[in-house]
């Protein structure tokens, strides 16, 4: 049985933990598995490929504790975040939007989609975006939904690093990050099926704007954390793999 979550956000979202410092992808029984081309494939990093530098990411321990916990599933991750983008450009009508609702109805053919797995908001940490943050990813995820056909779909939002107070490159960053953490968090009280999950104590790379590979690791175990404490989606229903599918009726000729 597959189960799939779909990855969108930025690029703390699409991962940028460093390859060489991240722990060993524990996959000895292939039950982690990523989106390519439409198709599962056995999971490898980086998951999440938006730019050359793509790292590690927090699905990788999300997935994991996820078959571990439920030890008849595997943990299917659609890769769509994108480094550096705004949530504006992920609102109904935009290319990213558009992308993550036709890859998760590829996923939909193949696996049940129980999750939405969102770390995003360092790009709207600015004056001019950051206060009516909560209100515009409420319509994002409103429309997301609808286009799924799932109106109880979960989503786990996380929160913003504190290291982003030591953020050089951007004075704003360093100023605006905790109010959008603030809605951030206010989604996970407020916001239907949805939870929060904060990046307390979290380090990071020596650029203090990206998890570390370590950190990483521990978000995505928060992450699950607390998508554990929600229901599956009641019209997420079970489908036979449509690999197995035709895979049968070819050994039936």
């Amino acid at each position: 049985m597959k189960h799939s979550f779909l990855l969108i956000g930025q690029s703390n979202a699409a991962g940028r933990g460093f390859l060489q410092e991240a722990a060993p992808l524990e996959n000895s029984d292939e039950k982690l598995k990523m989106m390519r081309n439409g198709r599962w494939q056995k999971m490898f990093r980086p998951i999440n490929p938006d730019r050359s530098f793509s790292g590690s990411c927090l699905a990788e321990s999300f997935a994991r504790a996820y078959v571990n916990a439920n030890p008849e599933t595997e943990a299917c991750i659609i890769p769509c975040a994108d480094g550096g983008t705004k949530l504006n450009q992920w609102m109904p009508g935009e290319i990213l939007f558009e992308n993550a609702v036709n890859c998760a109805k590829l996923a939909m053919r193949t696996s049940r989609l129980v999750g939405v797995l969102w770390h995003q908001g360092e790009g709207d940490s600015t004056e001019e975006l950051h206060g009516d943050y909560a209100e515009r990813f409420a319509v994002m995820m409103n429309a997301l939904r609808k286009e799924l056909g799932i109106p109880d779909l979960p989503v786990v939002v996380g929160g913003l690093g504190d290291f982003l107070a030591d953020y050089e490159r951007s004075e704003q960053i360093g100023r605006y990050y905790p109010y959008v953490n603030a809605q951030l968090e206010k989604l996970g009280r407020e916001y239907p099926h949805c939870r929060f999950v904060s990046a307390k104590g979290l380090g990071a790379n020596p650029d203090n704007l990206h998890f570390s590979a370590a950190a990483l690791e521990e978000f995505g175990v928060r992450y699950f954390e607390e998508f554990s404490k929600m229901e599956l989606p009641n019209n997420a229903t079970e489908q036979e793999p449509m690999e197995d599918s035709v895979r049968t009726k070819l050994e039936e000729l």
